[in-house]
């Protein structure tokens, strides 16, 4: 890092580019309030080091705060705490008092750093977000809630009660996009962290403080035919499992799995699905719909959608031209017809 530096100094850029090392919130920890916050004993002398270099340089402090995934850890943890509306579960931390986990997050990071030496760096916030799918808290309502939330109390300025008045220096929303090729090791959620879905198209109305009331969707998308591969409904489908398999190790079937908004939908809604996602991935080539007989290709699909995930509203019912799963469906009706 000190090599990198002294070549932006060098190069006249030290003021305009910032050399900064990304932290996740497990760094530092806390027994019970934001006030008793260190960094963990096996990284305190890494994180002093770190702390100073940023400090003579005039960099920030770059932490990635979940609550999601605090709550998705802790069966436990108070839902209410992790958004921005209040809590009935507050933290009071002597004259403190907490009222969601981003702000009692982000004070155990000040308390850590302040305990190094370094009370008064600022920080900014490289990762923050909320997941629309994947887990029973990760759906369009709650990541709409968190994100507006979260944007809402920032640009309030009304900082945290241990740096009142003194927002993040920047706050990154986490993501963009969706990532279907991304690793679920850590859950089927780690796919569905994106603003937009694939076509660019805002999953929720967000307002970002800037003067605008949503976001803007992208125009002129263009989309592959109206075409879909289903399961043949005149074939048994007792030898489906490789074709299941095959199909859902390249395309993603995270929506199928517990937690998913397409979760529960039977044997030949999950065959249909993931036979599709395959097809459309594979930009509906005929051979991709084969799977030993069992795809059928239609220009047209039929298909029930349920309740809770009409009440989600999410991919299942969400239409989108040559893309999405036959899951996809009209949301006027438990029963529709893509075109």
């Amino acid at each position: 890092m000190t090599n990198i530096q002294q070549s932006l100094v060098k190069a006249n850029l030290a003021s305009y580019v910032k050399l900064v090392v990304p932290c996740n919130a497990d760094a530092y920890e806390s027994a019970s309030v934001p006030s008793q916050g260190v960094f963990r004993a096996e990284l305190t002398q890494i994180m002093t080091q770190l702390a100073a270099f940023l400090s003579s340089s005039g960099a920030p402090f770059i932490v990635n705060i979940y609550p999601f995934l605090s709550l998705y850890q802790n069966s436990d943890f108070p839902q209410d705490y992790a958004f921005f509306e209040g809590s009935t579960h507050p933290l009071v931390d002597g004259p403190n008092v907490y009222y969601n986990a981003f702000d009692g997050n982000f004070d155990t990071l000040v308390s850590a750093l302040g305990k190094i030496g370094y009370g008064n760096l600022p920080i900014a916030i490289g990762e923050i977000g909320w997941p629309t799918e994947g887990a029973p808290s990760a759906n369009l309502t709650a990541a709409r809630a968190f994100n507006q939330g979260l944007i809402n109390r920032i640009t309030s300025n009304k900082g945290t009660p241990l740096r009142p008045g003194v927002p993040p220096a920047d706050v990154y929303l986490f993501s963009l996009l969706d990532e279907e090729q991304k690793s679920i090791l850590p859950g089927n959620f780690e796919r569905h962290w994106g603003i937009f879905s694939f076509d660019g198209q805002a999953k929720y109305p967000l307002n970002l403080g800037l003067g605008n009331s949503v976001l803007k969707n992208a125009k002129e998308v263009p989309y592959l035919p109206s075409r879909w591969c289903v399961a043949n409904p005149a074939r048994n489908l007792d030898s489906v499992s490789d074709h299941m398999k095959l199909a859902c190790s390249m395309a993603d079937c995270t929506t199928l799995y517990y937690g998913g908004s397409c979760y529960g939908i039977g044997q030949k809604g999950n065959v249909s699905y993931a036979f599709n996602s395959y097809y459309q991935q594979q930009k509906q080539d005929p051979n991709s719909c084969d799977f030993g007989g069992l795809g059928l290709r239609k220009p047209r699909c039929s298909f029930i959608v349920l309740e809770a995930a009409r009440r989600a509203g999410s991919s299942c019912r969400r239409s989108k031209r040559g893309r999405m799963s036959p899951s996809a469906a009209v949301p006027a009706s438990s029963t529709g017809t893509l075109k």
